[in-house]
């Protein structure tokens, strides 16, 4: 928020006042050339009656021009909720909201200033109001720094302020600083005015069963991803309750960062599957060719017995050998910003935190979640796990402040627990969609996948409303069991 003094000129309100100027220089030449006739004639009297004249006049014509022009910036004193030069966000004039159109609505008006970074990320909430809203509440921006007697009128002392009026213009309640479009439209209901039916809500999409019964054998789906398991890339985990099986390398990293048990000399009770042969061999002692996808950059990893046998398959697919220990430091170098977990980026939401720190979100949902952690404003920049297509969400003080497209929304991955009621289906069935077509095309092609469609500023109001100690506790396995 910014102090409106400083956005206005103390000894003027605003304005220059190049008239008095020009008035000022034609009297001094005036006087001149009185002088010079003067002088030229010779008469001394004549002179100092002349000079007298044009003086007294020079004077008399400023101080007229100099009320004249305090007079015309006077702010307009005339009652009522509405500002006399209102401009929209680009400074082209707006409607006044005194006009008969605007005077049968209620009526949101927003001081602010085009160069004022909240007032910045407040125009396209603005703007959007605007749209989705029309006919039902009238929304106005006014640059104070245009229209200071507007400043003056409403008493405005920070801007950004917002300012509600019912439709026979009482104001209702006001707000000082960025104001996200959820806490309008609760503003509104908290005023006894509920917009909450408008077309422009989230449309209501869940599917709480899955399209078809998910009949694979359990040996063969992973334990974390829910993904197929090639034998050629397996990894077993064994523990008191059972083996854990595992698609591969990278799922055995993501399990191990967020496992809370000890885990020292773990990997003692982990085997990988030879590339080659398919046979079981301790993680420990087998060489890896680790190698990336040409298109995608994403990392692919196989095991070998002996590092021969890795370096032999190095010559058709290229890639590097590394022992077990090397590998497991460069999988576990990418983490999340929320919950911890190992992620590669190619895979993961772009975070940056406000003062320029850089972090991954290894699902769309975490990367909201690490505006919970840190406290701090953040950029989400995700991708629509249909099309690929950029998803940007920008918050302010906990809030959604602008989103790349307006229309993009979130997918809530959610299963039943024993008790009936749902929980979180992981981090592997969140994900966020350019609108809400692309989410339900997405759905219809993954007919395992149970949940619903909601606002991307409800999922980060979940994760806000977090404690420590949940955040702490966030997507953390208590112990490694098989399903």
């Amino acid at each position: 928020m910014l102090d409106l003094n400083a956005l206005a000129c103390s000894c003027c309100d605003g304005r220059d006042n190049p008239w008095l100027l020009l008035v000022l220089v034609a009297g001094i030449w005036l006087v001149a050339a009185r002088v010079g006739s003067a002088l030229k004639n010779g008469g001394k009297d004549a002179m100092n009656k002349f000079a007298k004249i044009a003086i007294v006049a020079v004077l008399v014509v400023a101080v007229s021009i100099v009320l004249a022009v305090k007079r015309s910036g006077a702010p307009d004193e005339t009652p009522g909720p509405a500002a006399s030069d209102a401009h929209t966000h680009d400074g082209s004039p707006q409607a006044s909201p005194q006009t008969p159109a605007a005077a049968a609505l209620p009526r949101l008006i927003d001081l602010g200033s085009v160069s004022c970074i909240p007032c910045k990320m407040m125009a396209p909430i603005l703007e959007e109001l605007k749209a989705e809203y029309a006919g039902r509440f009238d929304v106005q921006f006014i640059d104070v720094s245009k229209d200071a007697a507007a400043a003056r009128k409403y008493g405005i002392k920070l801007i950004p302020t917002q300012i509600f009026f019912d439709a026979a213009g009482k104001e209702l309640f006001r707000h000082e600083g960025f104001y996200s479009k959820d806490d309008i439209l609760a503003a509104w209901k908290a005023s006894g005015l509920d917009f909450s039916t408008a077309a422009s809500q989230a449309p209501a999409f869940e599917r709480l069963t899955p399209a078809k019964p998910d009949e694979r054998p359990k040996d063969t789906v992973c334990y974390m991803c829910d993904g197929d398991i090639d034998p050629k890339t397996l990894v077993t985990v064994q523990t008191d309750k059972g083996p854990v099986r595992l698609c591969g390398p990278h799922c055995y990293f993501i399990m191990h960062s967020c496992l809370t048990e000890d885990k020292t000399d773990f990997e003692s009770k982990v085997s990988v599957a030879d590339w080659t042969t398919g046979k079981p061999i301790p993680v420990a002692q087998a060489a890896f060719l680790l190698g990336a996808d040409e298109a995608t950059g994403r990392p692919w990893i196989k095991a070998f017995e002996t590092r021969d046998a890795a370096a032999e398959q190095r010559k058709a697919s290229g890639g590097n050998i590394l022992a077990f220990k090397a590998l497991q430091q460069q999988e576990l170098s990418h983490r999340c910003g929320f919950c911890d977990r190992s992620c590669y980026p190619q895979d993961a939401a772009e975070v940056i935190v406000a003062g320029g720190l850089q972090t991954w979100g290894c699902c769309s949902h975490c990367a909201l979640g690490v505006a919970a952690r840190t406290g701090k404003d953040i950029e989400v920049r995700e991708k629509d796990r249909l099309t690929g297509k950029p998803v940007i969400v920008k918050t302010l003080d906990g809030k959604v402040a602008s989103l790349t497209p307006p229309t993009a929304v979130a997918w809530f991955g959610q299963r039943p627990k024993p008790d009936g009621t749902w929980a979180s289906a992981g981090c592997f069935h969140q994900g966020f969609f350019t609108d809400a077509d692309s989410l339900k095309k997405w759905v219809q092609a993954n007919p395992y996948e149970t949940g619903r469609l909601i606002p991307i500023s409800q999922a980060l109001a979940d994760k806000i409303k977090l404690s420590p100690d949940q955040i702490q506790k966030a997507c953390k396995i208590g112990e490694c069991s098989p399903k």
